[in-house]
């Protein structure tokens, strides 16, 4: 996809507006998908999705999580993580994350908006994925502590057809069975769960952008 510049200014006006949701997140949902109990508590999360134009092209930043953290260890993430104080706003946090993970400069980043929350049953948190623009390539430098490895995702890749692939895991005990997980095929890496998710509502707004 070309950096055109009404890109940040369409995402900033279609995210204002109801947004696909939870019927968009589902395409890229494992399947079956365990939801949280109505009455569980969750803890608030926030994750950035970064656009930014280089080498001709709109680009997104996924980070891989180095091996041994509490949560999703190995897995490709988006820069996120939980709200730091009960008065972090999520924009906030989702910033703050950011530059801890990968060396993005707050000031550098226009927020656009927000997609769905995610519940995360295995965290307990509820994942609020926040949307920006940077008007060039950040100078990224990862946090080698939680970040084994940058990928720079070329949107593009995002809309190809052969971009997702799926495959059949086993359960482990008590629940027995198998999962059929999608995920998005990068670079030789697997992006699936909650951040395909995620990419998946965003993917919907971007063919729209698409169609205009």
């Amino acid at each position: 996809m070309r950096p055109t510049p009404d890109l940040p200014e369409f995402l900033r006006r279609r995210l204002a507006a109801p947004l696909p949701g939870r019927d968009a997140q589902l395409r890229l949902a494992p399947r079956p998908r365990h939801w949280p109990d109505p009455d569980a508590i969750l803890r608030p999360a926030a994750a950035l999705l970064l656009v930014y134009p280089h080498d001709q092209e709109w680009w997104v930043p996924l980070t891989v999580r180095v091996a041994g953290l509490r949560h999703h260890a190995g897995q490709v993430s988006l820069p996120g993580g939980r709200l730091d104080r009960p008065d972090e706003g999520v924009a906030a946090a989702a910033l703050r994350e950011a530059h801890e993970e990968i060396g993005l400069i707050a000031a550098d980043v226009e927020i656009l908006g927000a997609l769905t929350p995610i519940p995360i049953v295995v965290s307990g948190h509820l994942l609020h994925p926040i949307v920006g623009s940077a008007a060039r390539r950040p100078a990224f430098a990862p946090a080698p502590e939680e970040v084994d490895q940058l990928i720079e995702v070329p949107v593009a890749r995002l809309l190809q057809p052969d971009a997702v692939a799926w495959e059949r895991r086993a359960l482990s005990a008590p629940q027995h069975g198998w999962m059929d997980i999608p995920y998005f095929d990068i670079a030789g890496a697997r992006v699936w769960g909650a951040t395909a998710m995620v990419l998946a509502e965003f993917i919907a707004v971007l063919d729209e952008f698409r169609r205009q």
